[in-house]
Formats: structure tokens, sequence, C-alpha cells
């Protein structure tokens, strides 16, 4: 059930007007959790500012939606999942591997390590220690990538936690 309603730009305060009034200038239109975000500007501004950072990421845009799929099974947002499995098809994952993600796994022992460790980030992060990034370093992982990890987790937590609040859900597909 949706709790929080979708706000053209014109209807939304200050800053998430302008915000939304590029979003359209540049694409067309605004998706519904956007829109939704819009009666925060603070939240909609920090969003937008690290959706564009993450997508520079070192992250394999394939790895990237795994760790998604598995962070967004674990909040348990099913408007996000229907996004995630949408890229992560377009990212050329199979079937099998949608679900390997969505359990916090996958068949690549190097990915399944940094999947899992996205999955205790978001659930239990004072339980990481040296030999979990020691760990992760042993399967060949840069630093860098460590580092990126908890920033993919954090844009899915805010997208995840705000679709579940405002209650936004996948469309019914028609019959």
């Amino acid at each position: 059930m949706r709790r929080l309603t979708a706000l053209e730009p014109a209807e939304a305060p200050g800053k998430s007007r302008e915000l939304l009034e590029d979003i359209v200038a540049r694409r067309g239109g605004v998706g519904d959790m956007v829109a939704t975000m819009a009666h925060s500007p603070a939240l909609l501004q920090g969003y937008l500012e690290l959706s564009r950072a993450m997508k520079r990421v070192k992250l394999p845009r394939a790895l990237s939606e795994k760790i998604s799929l598995a962070v967004q099974e674990w909040i348990g947002c099913a408007y996000c999942l229907e996004a995630h499995t949408e890229a992560a098809r377009a990212a050329g994952l199979s079937e099998s591997d949608i679900a390997l993600a969505r359990q916090g796994s996958a068949t690549d022992t190097r990915e399944a390590a940094l999947i899992a460790m996205a999955v205790r980030i978001l659930a239990e992060p004072s339980s990481i220690g040296d030999d979990d990034v020691a760990e992760l370093r042993a399967h060949g992982w840069s630093d860098r990538i460590i580092a990126e990890v908890p920033g993919l987790v954090a844009l899915n937590q805010i997208t995840g936690t705000f679709n579940l609040l405002a209650g936004l859900e996948p469309a019914v597909p028609e019959e």
C-alpha cells in the first residue's frame, strides 16, 4: 500500500523542484521513487549524488548487480529486486546467476566472497575484522574495490528502505 505520494516538479519543495526539473529536462521524466523522494530535498539530493558517484566504481556492472540483488533480498524490497533483476539480465546475468546472487552467493568463489561481505556490511557491520579484509585481498580484490562495497550497500539501503517506507511496490502485470 502506497504511503507517500509522488510529486510533480511544480509540487516539490525548493531544491527538489530544481532537481526534478533538471532530470525531466535531461531524461524526459523521473521515476516513481525519485518523484516520491522529492518530499525531502536533502534526501533527494543525497540520493542523486550518491547514485551518480557509485556509477563510477570499478566494480564490473554484473557484479554490482549481484551485490545489489543480495542486499535487496536481505532488505526485502520487491520494487528494488524487480529493478535489479531487470538490470542484471541487461548486464548479461543468467537466471541461475540472479538466483545465487539473491541468496548472497555466486558460482565464482572470488565474487561470492565479495557478495557475502556486502551482506555482512548491511546486516552485521560490527562483526567485520582484519581477517575478513585479508580474505578479500587474498581473493584478489583491491582496496579500492573493498572500499567501494559499503557505498554500493549504502545506496541500496537508501533505496530499499525508502521504497518500503513509502509503500512503493512493483507494478501489477496486466493480464
